[in-house]
């Protein structure tokens, strides 16, 4: 952008070539260098505008260096894209706008026409010599014939560049570039103070415009927090929109689409939609929030319309539009654009993940310049118009969705209430089912254990009398040892019984489990020799002692080694492990029951430990109460017992491992049991 400044003439150009009215070869006499430089500084120091005063600068130049023009052009940078010229022309030259000959940029310089003051220029300072002559030569009404230019420099960079201008050839002299080279430095001075006043005036127009954007973003955060109907929150927004932008007229228009499904459109593809005008306003006039069935004026299908259309496909980016001549291509606009008064229109697609849901339309009857932050602007405006449209859809569609499933969870719920009384009731009736059943169980064994008690001492009894011979000896063995398991089996349900109905602390005392093992061992060691099978211990080198109930620690090993026993195979070891364990600062005693024989499925571990269940194909007699009494026992010492099954390679057996887990030192308040 270029601002230029016409050729002076003020009526103290006399005195000023009366003050520097001297040879030029005299300039090396510092008095002159001092004198105009004195002269530059104090224009810099009084001049009321950045402007005026490179005005004067050029003129005080031009009339010390008796030169016919002198051209002072800013170089545009960081701060400010707008170029400012300031040019000077000698009295006599001001009516000599019409020569035929005028220096051409278009051209290669030419050391003849052009020189400059500087001894070492770059290719950078060439360009910028021939950009500032070609923008200052535009308003200097003279032929140009030779030119004294020097770039200036101010923090390392161009800031500037000075033209001295001769309408006829001439051919500098060393002094004139010596003086011109003085009073670069000063120049630098007024060119950098023209750069820090645009900086200045740039940075006040952005906070001007931040000010107001940060007003707008905070009216639209609050109408989205409010609890305003969608319809009234789109009308304040294009109210606050449309203000703060200071446009002639603003719409909000939505789009109806045929078919739903299809608002995800397909590149480049029109989709069947009706436009409607929900929200409507005009400078200096309130219009009411437009109902989209009160009149057909204030609806079109976006086929109908090609404006409409091409903001459609512009891929999310505003549509420009600055008069009628850019509307050619667009073949219709619907008459709810008021085209013809209001020329200059902005449409800027409402559109998220691809679905257009309207546009937002502001308009004025002057073509405008729309600068990068009011463009931002209007896009976050859309993108936030966009939000609340889909969320107030969403709230919508949710709250219908959350009554329907209100509805639905409240019958759920009746049903519930009823299922619960119901499963209550047939609770209690099984609760009492039970009782019946232990109480029941624990009649009926207790009823059988004293009949076969004297049974089994009746026959006691007549195998003392000697009365018996061999082979009724042999039925009465078989008739006792019955009676003995019977009575056994009457025992244990009975303990399972009281394990389960008593929840009794066990009573615990230090005991030497190592003794108490090799004991038990011993006892085993016969029964497990008749069968083939032999016994392994492996037990700690020293004494380890555990406090717990030493009757139901024996009774455990002894249905563990029982067990094993009875599944083991023919000249197989059993093999018991006893280990001390310290884990997370507990003391644990860990004992590993483990044989070899048929295996144990997933499926038969997950109930080997129920009452009444044993494994399938299993003909052992038994009626499957020892494990059930082991884990019932082991719970009540607070302890956990778990089994594992292994393959053994190439055999159809496997290695069945019962792990005893035991607190070393049980604690009155913790609890290992395992549900």
């Amino acid at each position: 952008m270029n601002k230029s400044l016409s050729p002076s003439k003020h009526l103290d150009e006399v005195d000023l070539q009366k003050q520097y009215s001297v040879k030029l070869m005299q300039h090396r006499e510092e008095p002159v260098y001092h004198q105009l430089i004195q002269e530059i500084n104090k224009i810099i120091a009084n001049s009321s505008t950045p402007t005026r005063m490179l005005q004067d600068v050029a003129k005080v130049l031009g009339v010390a260096f008796q030169v016919d023009g002198c051209s002072l052009v800013t170089v545009s940078g960081e701060v400010s894209s707008e170029t400012i010229t300031a040019n000077w022309c000698a009295q006599e030259n001001l009516e000599l706008s019409g020569a035929d000959e005028i220096f051409s940029m278009e051209q290669h310089l030419d050391v003849a026409v052009m020189e400059c003051a500087s001894d070492t220029l770059s290719i950078e300072d060439i360009s910028t010599i021939q950009k500032s002559l070609a923008i200052g030569r535009q308003s200097l009404p003279l032929m140009i014939k030779a030119v004294l230019a020097i770039p200036t420099r101010f923090g390392g960079k161009n800031n500037g560049v000075i033209s001295l201008i001769k309408s006829q050839p001439y051919i500098w002299q060393e002094s004139e570039k010596q003086l011109l080279k003085a009073v670069e430095s000063c120049c630098a001075i007024a060119f950098s103070q023209v750069a820090q006043a645009q900086q200045i005036a740039a940075q006040n127009q952005y906070l001007r415009t931040y000010v107001q954007h940060q007003s707008l973003i905070k009216q639209l955060t609050i109408i989205s927090r409010s609890n305003l109907e969608l319809n009234q929150m789109l009308q304040l927004a294009l109210t606050s929109t449309a203000e703060a932008l200071q446009m002639d007229r603003g719409l909000l228009i939505l789009l109806k689409y045929t078919d739903p499904l299809f608002r995800n459109r397909p590149k480049q593809q029109v989709l069947k939609a009706k436009a409607s005008v929900v929200g409507e306003w005009k400078r200096k006039t309130e219009i009411s929030l437009t109902n989209q069935s009160e009149t057909s004026d204030t609806s079109f299908f976006l086929s109908d319309c090609g404006l409409s259309q091409r903001a459609f496909l512009n891929s999310g980016k505003p549509l420009i539009i600055n008069d009628d001549t850019d509307l050619k291509d667009t073949l219709t606009v619907a008459p709810v654009f008021e085209i013809e008064a209001l020329p200059a229109v902005l449409l800027m697609p409402l559109e998220i993940q691809g679905k257009v849901l309207g546009f937002l339309v502001l308009q004025q009857a002057v073509a405008r310049d729309w600068q990068p932050t009011e463009l931002n602007i209007v896009q976050m405006v859309c993108a936030q118009l966009s939000n609340t449209i889909i969320q107030t859809q969403t709230l919508r569609q949710v709250q219908t969705l959350v009554d329907e499933r209100t509805a639905q969870l409240q019958r759920s719920l009746d049903v519930q209430a009823r299922l619960y009384e119901i499963k209550r009731q047939q609770t209690e009736q099984l609760q009492k089912l039970n009782d019946l059943k232990d109480e029941f169980l624990s009649n009926i064994s207790d009823r059988l254990r004293h009949p076969l008690t004297r049974i089994r001492l009746a026959i006691r009894n007549l195998r003392q009398m000697g009365q018996l011979n061999e082979r009724q000896t042999k039925y009465a063995h078989m008739i006792e040892q019955d009676c003995t398991d019977e009575i056994n089996l009457i025992n244990d349900l009975l303990k399972l019984q009281a394990l389960a109905t008593h929840n009794e602390r066990p009573q615990l005392e230090a005991t030497d489990i190592n003794a108490r093992i090799r004991d038990l061992s011993a006892i085993f060691d016969t029964k497990l020799a008749e069968k083939g099978i032999r016994l392994s211990l492996d037990l700690p080198d020293s004494p380890l002692t555990v406090q717990t109930e030493g009757e139901s620690f024996d009774r455990i090993l002894q249905e563990l080694l029982t067990n094993a026993s009875k599944y083991s195979e023919h000249d197989t070891v059993v093999h018991l492990e006893l280990t001390h364990q310290v884990n997370q600062q507990l003391d644990q005693v860990i004992i590993k029951v483990s044989n070899i024989g048929p295996g144990i499925s997933e499926e038969e571990a997950t109930y080997i430990f129920d009452r009444f269940r044993r494994g399938k194909g299993r003909w052992t007699p038994g009626a499957g109460v020892g494990l059930a009494l082991v884990k019932s026992l082991v719970q009540h010492l607070n302890g956990s017992i778990a089994v594992e099954s292994m393959p053994i390679e190439d055999s159809s057996l496997c290695t069945i491992c019962f792990t005893l887990t035991l607190p070393q030192f049980s604690d009155k308040g913790d609890s290992f049991s395992q549900k």
